[in-house]
């Protein structure tokens, strides 16, 4: 039933999310009386300087957050800083991350959307994950956070491709030089497609996948379905998960 309900969110919620809405609703009274009492406060700016914008649903006791985006970040950039390398490149990461890491390491993004607006330290490049714009084994450190699990579902405008996830891996390894590392981020669980949001894979196939390709396991951490972050852990004790994230460190010997 909790299964069918989600689908059901999933198909409804481009056009109106329903939870949003009930939090809405529920933050809506509190609202007209802030609004009122705030209006009548000794101070409050005049009427051709106040507008009424609502962001309803916000009041929550605890710091709301994307538990799979937020420790796989952490996860990777402290991988990264620790490292030492003097460059690092990222595969279709969000704009956010990369520009963070760029304040630390020089930073090479690529997306097939490239960044239209320049940091410093940070340089972006159009490219593909399946046709990436280096020579064989010339990347010394490369991550790809939460982006395979997407490649052929034509979400982004990508051709669809059920072994989209796969060539993605190929094509990683391809480029990671001897010695290199590559920081390696998807969801894990018991296989399944979510069309056309994502990939389950199971953690295990994922680290067949790149043995295949020449890289080795480095390190391994999760976050499981109940949200619990833990670090040097095996891959198989996440394979029965519906949602999990698996934090992959590879390295090519």
């Amino acid at each position: 039933m909790q299964r069918s309900l989600r689908t059901l969110r999933n198909i409804v919620s481009p056009f109106v999310d329903p939870v949003r809405m009930v939090r809405a609703c529920r933050s809506l009274p509190g609202y007209v009386g802030d609004l009122v009492r705030y209006r009548r406060a000794a101070g409050a700016e005049p009427s051709g300087q106040f507008r009424i914008y609502p962001i309803l649903g916000q009041d929550t006791p605890t710091t709301e957050f994307d538990a799979h985006y937020v420790c796989l970040g952490e996860w990777a950039f402290r991988h990264i800083v620790r490292s030492g390398v003097a460059e690092h490149v990222d595969v279709g990461a969000q704009i956010n991350w990369v520009t963070c890491l760029s304040a630390v390491v020089r930073t090479v993004t690529i997306d097939i959307r490239p960044l239209s607006m320049r940091f410093e330290n940070l340089e972006s490049r159009q490219g593909s994950i399946l046709a990436m714009p280096f020579a064989d084994r010339s990347v010394p450190s490369l991550s790809c956070l939460h982006v395979a699990e997407h490649i052929g579902l034509g979400r982004y405008g990508d051709p669809l491709d059920p072994l989209g996830t796969q060539k993605a891996i190929g094509e990683l390894a391809r480029v990671v030089s001897s010695g290199g590392k590559l920081y390696f981020g998807l969801p894990v669980g018991r296989p399944q497609v979510f069309f056309n949001a994502h990939r389950v894979h199971d953690p295990q196939t994922i680290v067949r996948w790149f043995s295949d390709a020449g890289l080795t396991l480095h390190q391994f951490s999760a976050v499981s379905d109940g949200r619990e972050y833990r670090h040097d852990v095996a891959p198989s004790d996440y394979a029965s998960d519906e949602y999990a994230c698996g934090m992959f460190c590879f390295i090519r010997n």
